[in-house]
């Protein structure tokens, strides 16, 4: 098992993995074409020479970056793909100085062994405004809002601009 950045021929391998988890809604799905524009977010790791992990590191500013889009290859789950993979994003954010990494998840034990903490929706308005609004399940969230590192004092939009009822924020 390696781990390397992602390069556009890797595109399709990473779709595919990102489609198994988006009918259910585990992941937001992602088009070749938006994958393609952001391919230089992901990170894969390979296994054999099959892409058997992806995840993207999403940079809101210094302040602030989310870990989001982690895929296993189900036939690969519980075999350290996904440990290998989220230690990798988190150097990538360390090489870039990011003093906060955020992200949401429902195995929230996961990610809390990296030394991710508990936070609030209201407290990352970048995330929500860059990607809740457009998620189907915006009212009904099931996803745990976590952060390691420093919770941004500052942020590139506020609450007050993105104009969603906090009470539909808070799961």
């Amino acid at each position: 098992m390696r781990t390397r950045r992602a390069v556009l021929p890797d595109v399709e391998q990473i779709h595919a993995l990102i489609a198994q988890y988006s009918p259910d809604g585990t992941l937001l799905p992602r088009s070749l074409a938006e994958l393609s524009e952001n391919v230089r977010d992901f990170v894969v790791v390979e296994e054999e020479g099959e892409i058997i992990s992806c995840g993207a590191l999403h940079f809101y500013g210094r302040h602030l970056t989310e870990i989001r889009s982690i895929a296993v290859s189900p036939k690969h789950k519980g075999k350290g793909a996904g440990r290998v993979l989220i230690d990798a994003l988190l150097e990538e954010a360390e090489y870039h100085r990011i003093t906060c990494v955020c992200l949401f998840t429902r195995i929230p034990d996961f990610f809390a062994k990296f030394g991710f903490e508990y936070a609030r929706r209201e407290e990352l308005p970048d995330k929500i405004y860059k990607d809740c609004l457009k998620c189907p399940r915006l009212h009904a969230c099931d996803e745990v809002a976590m952060y390691r590192g420093t919770l941004p004092k500052i942020a590139a939009v506020s609450l007050e601009q993105i104009q969603v009822p906090l009470a539909s924020l808070q799961a």
